[in-house]
């Protein structure tokens, strides 16, 4: 059998040399304790070593922190003010809705301004930086501000008006920053009917919007149909006579309907004609000059066929029968009558109703006439 062995109860002077070794082994911060892995050990002496932080501290750092996201936030949605040199400022970035300002109206504000400072600040839009250059920004609304500033500045020279207060909009689609242009002019300066269809013209053009009519359809899309029946009747204007008019702003909405309609029966050759031929003055001796053109167009003679059936054109328009028509944009257009009266029906995919409402006005115009 095994011999037992006799455990001894340690002295006083055993247990302080254990006491004393253990010291030496956990006084070093550097030698990780038996059983506790290094990483632990790290990140306790961390921890101890790190000033500890009062209520007071965090509170405030999270106020800090709370500021700095509400301050992002407002710059990223275009809601923060800042002050952007004019030298920085495009204001041809956009071709401006506006086509007439007002030197009266310009020299008004330029005066406000002086005196009041600038109340509204203008709207911009980061553009492109060039290789090598700072930040250049579009004007998006706020041309007047942008130019009785400008004004300012260069009849004054003070410092004060070499810079101008602006919101910083983010980059939007074309589309979209043709529309806040026009709701910007449209509250405070209604535009013109050749205003609203030229602008049409222009966006859809620069690829803004698919074709003319969807401009039109996406800028007024408040608007009525008759008024946006109007705005294409002009958009048409400026489409085929925009470079011959000197005075399009003269042109009173019946006037207007009236050379939109001749243009639709293809009086743009004489009218080009005619109008090569005169410097008017004013609007209403530019109107003598395209007003014969057009009463010529509507009393001309109307060709008549006696016996048998008009014929279809090979074209693939034209009449169908006594009682049918096809125009050359799809449209077929059926005679009937009833107890009530004779009965017009418009059959196609461009038959819209914004197209019914301007042959009403036409047919009215004429039947008036």
């Amino acid at each position: 059998m095994a011999k037992r062995r006799r455990l001894e109860t340690p002295s006083n002077a055993d247990m302080d040399r254990i006491e004393e070794q253990f010291r030496s082994e956990t006084s070093g911060r550097l030698t990780p304790l038996r059983g506790i892995a290094p990483i632990a050990q790290v990140a306790g002496d961390s921890a101890a070593a790190a000033p500890t932080e009062t209520g007071e501290a965090r509170a405030e750092r999270a106020k800090l922190e709370a500021d700095a996201a509400r301050l992002k936030a407002a710059q990223s949605q275009g809601l923060l003010m800042v002050e952007i040199p004019l030298d920085q400022i495009d204001e041809g970035a956009m071709i401006r809705d506006r086509m007439v300002m007002s030197e009266e109206a310009i020299q008004e504000l330029r005066q406000s301004i002086a005196a009041h400072g600038l109340r509204l600040p203008i709207e911009v839009f980061e553009l492109e930086k060039p290789n090598g250059q700072g930040a250049r920004y579009g004007l998006l609304s706020g041309y007047r501000r942008f130019l009785a500033t400008r004004g300012l500045l260069e009849l004054t020279e003070a410092d004060k008006y070499q810079t101008i207060r602006a919101l910083i909009r983010p980059r939007e689609a074309s589309g979209g920053a043709f529309v806040s242009m026009i709701e910007e002019n449209e509250v405070r300066e209604e535009l013109s009917h050749f205003e609203r269809g030229r602008i049409a013209v222009i966006a859809a053009n620069q690829g803004a919007f698919a074709n003319t009519e969807d401009a039109v359809d996406k800028l007024f899309a408040t608007g009525s149909k008759a008024k946006r029946s109007k705005i294409r009747s002009f958009a048409v204007i400026f489409e085929e006579l925009g470079d011959m008019l000197a005075f399009p702003e003269g042109l009173t909405e019946r006037r207007g309907l009236q050379l939109a309609g001749a243009l639709r029966r293809g009086a743009e050759g004489k009218l080009r004609e005619a109008l090569s031929q005169v410097a008017p003055v004013d609007a209403d001796e530019e109107w003598l000059v395209i007003e014969p053109i057009i009463r010529a167009l509507e009393q001309g003679p109307q060709e008549t066929k006696r016996g048998g059936r008009p014929k279809t054109s090979p074209l693939g328009y034209g009449w169908i029968d006594d009682k049918t028509v096809r125009t050359s944009s799809g449209i077929t257009i059926r005679r009937a009558s009833d107890s009530k009266g004779q009965i017009l029906r418009f059959e196609g995919v461009k038959a819209t109703p914004d197209m019914i409402d301007h042959l009403m006005f036409e047919i009215q115009r004429l039947l008036d006439g």
